[in-house]
């Protein structure tokens, strides 16, 4: 599997601007009588008021009001992808509980609550410090580990946080460089993927290639084999003129790439 991305010139990253969840206008003691059918533990509500993601505090926030909240209301709320909101919240340490319930029309739908525990040292997901996500950039070359693209870059978690959480912080490259575009297929990939839904065995996550795109055994679990490739700047001169030879021997770029890579190799 083979995908090419042609860039002309890198966009500018649009400034994000980082989006806080409305805070109830109660002060702490109204916010907990606000809570108390959920019979929520004080210590839990007090880690819910200091969430500023917007997607995980709307969850938490119609938990503790109403006990729980179902995909439908997700999806009434603007949130089409369930899963991705159910995960920012199990990322910030909290422990999210999912049961299979029915809608009206007899259609199944996940209904998720709050586990009324509050463990001890979880913090969820940590914040990677300025200077030290620049040290990870630089050693990756200043480009996205996957396919090469030099704009937008960020560090993600080689492993899933989903499957080994924390644990691997401190050993040799736990994090790698993707671009935005990359970050959000793999993030995808990774939510759908058997081993994080079912197994979650480190080295089958190891050996993928979303998390080692050079020595990669599977992707995702399944025999393949992919590269991403991105051409920019100059590169895209010679990006034209493959195409152009792809076109006149009536093949796409992606079939030329296997071609050449199967005469390659016998």
């Amino acid at each position: 599997m083979i995908a090419v991305r042609r860039i002309l010139q890198p966009h500018r990253n649009e400034e994000r601007q980082a989006s806080r969840a409305p805070l109830f206008k109660a002060e702490m003691a109204g916010y907990l009588l606000f809570s108390m059918a959920t019979r929520l533990p004080k210590e839990l509500l007090a880690r819910i008021a200091q969430v500023t993601n917007k997607r995980a505090r709307l969850v938490l926030d119609t938990i503790a009001q109403k006990g729980a909240i179902t995909t439908e209301e997700l999806q009434k709320l603007g949130y089409e992808h369930a899963p991705r909101a159910a995960r920012d919240v199990r990322e910030l340490g909290f422990t999210l509980v999912t049961t299979m319930v029915k809608t009206a029309s007899g259609k199944r739908m996940a209904k998720y609550s709050l586990a009324l525990d509050v463990e001890a040292g979880k913090t969820g997901r940590l914040q990677l410090p300025k200077k030290e996500r620049e040290a990870v950039i630089q050693a990756a070359g200043g480009k996205c580990q996957l396919c090469g693209a030099t704009y937008d870059l960020q560090v993600d978690h080689r492993v899933p946080y989903q499957v080994v959480g924390e644990s691997l912080k401190g050993t040799t490259n736990p994090y790698m460089v993707l671009d935005g575009t990359c970050n959000r297929r793999k993030s995808w990939i990774c939510e759908h993927c058997p081993n994080l839904l079912k197994y979650k065995r480190v080295e089958t996550c190891q050996s993928c290639y979303w998390a080692d795109p050079e020595k990669h055994t599977h992707v995702a679990m399944g025999e393949l084999r992919r590269v991403d490739v991105v051409f920019s700047g100059d590169e895209t001169k010679a990006f034209d003129e493959f195409r152009r030879q792809a076109q006149r021997h009536s093949q796409s770029v992606r079939d030329r790439i296997k071609k050449f890579v199967q005469e390659s190799g016998e």
